[in-house]
């Protein structure tokens, strides 16, 4: 299985980093090793995120940090669509803004 991003994944993830970065970054290279194993994760189960209300679009937390990986399963690949802080409006996610728990 490969990994896909689109390019709004990347610049989502550029921001993320760089605005960690700025204020810490060793904290920036933690987030940055906890999103590579988060990722290298949906590679081996790409079915593990929980769907959204938006099929086939999934999500999934980034443990020890707020932030959530929006991704779908494809035959071929594992393509991300966005990476959000969990404490962003609902609003302004991708798939289903009704549901509080991303773990869910």
């Amino acid at each position: 299985m490969k990994l896909r991003f689109t390019p709004d994944a990347l610049a989502e993830i550029d921001a993320v980093l760089g605005g960690i970065a700025d204020k810490s970054p060793i904290g920036a290279s933690n987030v940055r090793r906890r999103i590579e194993a988060t990722l290298d994760r949906l590679v081996d189960h790409p079915l593990c995120g929980t769907r959204t209300s938006s099929p086939p679009l999934r999500r999934i937390l980034v443990r020890l940090f707020p932030y959530l990986i929006f991704y779908e399963p494809r035959d071929d690949a594992v393509v991300v669509i966005a990476v959000r802080h969990a404490a962003r409006d609902p609003f302004s996610m991708p798939g289903d803004q009704r549901d509080p728990d991303p773990e869910s």
